[in-house]
């Protein structure tokens, strides 16, 4: 199905075509909130852990019902965050670079990852920096969008340039409560296809250079607004036509569908409790 942007101004009308997708998913099997290694986290505030496993599978149905394919790591015991799969790594093509956590409670999820990768034939390099997957690094079809400040190391932006063999953009993270990169911009349209390339992103998690290089690379960019951001309205996931996005972020899905987008609300909202939302469950092979 396409849609044609017809926004006053956009010469010719850009066709928003949807892109069948494979990602990558981790049952919350173990999912809970017991330490806080983020503003959004508080043990004391307890995950309905049966609410949280019937989310997830919407998320997961929602994509299967999209035509897309998903493939499911095993969990692992005692590691509550592995749900969140954008974290363990980033594939494009044939090559994978793994994770290396900067907190200990979560360093088990990057070999767990890796293994997974390795044994559905990715050559993956394993990490000497520290990085957390796509949570910091977002691929477009010419570059890779790469956040620093919180999670993950200039280091590892040279090192995962060499280890998928795609030019880097660095950008700075300013504002703990947007920790990731995918908390902060959401690709909509990474320009394999017939369109260019387009994004979604909240300027105030960024330093003044980090804005300025956004404004130049994406001009024409979805400008999200401090209330959507702060319901992580931006941890979305596109396919070039579809965006699933979090239900609260009313504000962001207007302005999809003004872009030509087609907004798939859900609600993740046991997530949002650790940090997280419908981009942190799903890293994308980018094959």
């Amino acid at each position: 199905m396409t849609v044609l942007d017809t926004r006053p101004g956009t010469a010719p009308a850009t066709i928003r075509s949807a892109r069948t997708r494979h990602y990558l998913m981790c049952a919350p099997e173990h999912f809970q909130v017991t330490y806080a290694i983020n503003p959004w986290m508080d043990p004391a505030n307890r995950v309905d852990a049966d609410r949280a496993r019937v989310q997830w599978e919407i998320l997961r149905n929602t994509y299967l019902s999209l035509g897309h394919r998903v493939d499911l790591v095993d969990p692992v015991a005692g590691q509550p965050d592995m749900v969140f799969a954008a974290n363990g790594g980033l594939v494009v093509g044939d090559r994978a670079y793994g994770a290396k956590f900067r907190h200990a409670e979560r360093a088990a999820e990057g070999g767990a990852y890796a293994a997974w990768l390795t044994g559905r034939g990715l050559q993956v390099t394993e990490p000497e920096h520290t990085n957390e997957g796509e949570g910091d690094f977002l691929a477009l079809g010419s570059m890779i969008l790469a956040g620093t400040g919180f999670r993950t190391s200039l280091q590892a932006h040279i090192e995962a340039a060499d280890a998928v063999d795609r030019p880097v953009v660095s950008l700075e993270l300013v504002d703990p409560r947007f920790y990731h990169l995918d908390v902060a911009i959401a690709v909509l349209d990474d320009g394999n296809g017939d369109a260019p390339a387009d994004i979604a992103y909240y300027p105030g998690a960024f330093s003044r250079h980090s804005q300025r290089t956004l404004r130049e690379l994406f001009p024409d960019a979805i400008l999200c607004s401090p209330a959507d951001a702060a319901v992580l309205g931006l941890n979305a996931v596109s396919d070039g036509h579809h965006v699933v996005l979090p239900a609260e972020a009313t504000g962001l899905a207007a302005s999809l569908r003004q872009r030509g987008y087609t907004p798939v609300p859900v609600d993740l909202g046991e997530f949002l409790k650790s940090g997280g939302s419908v981009k942190c469950c799903t890293m994308e092979l980018h094959r």
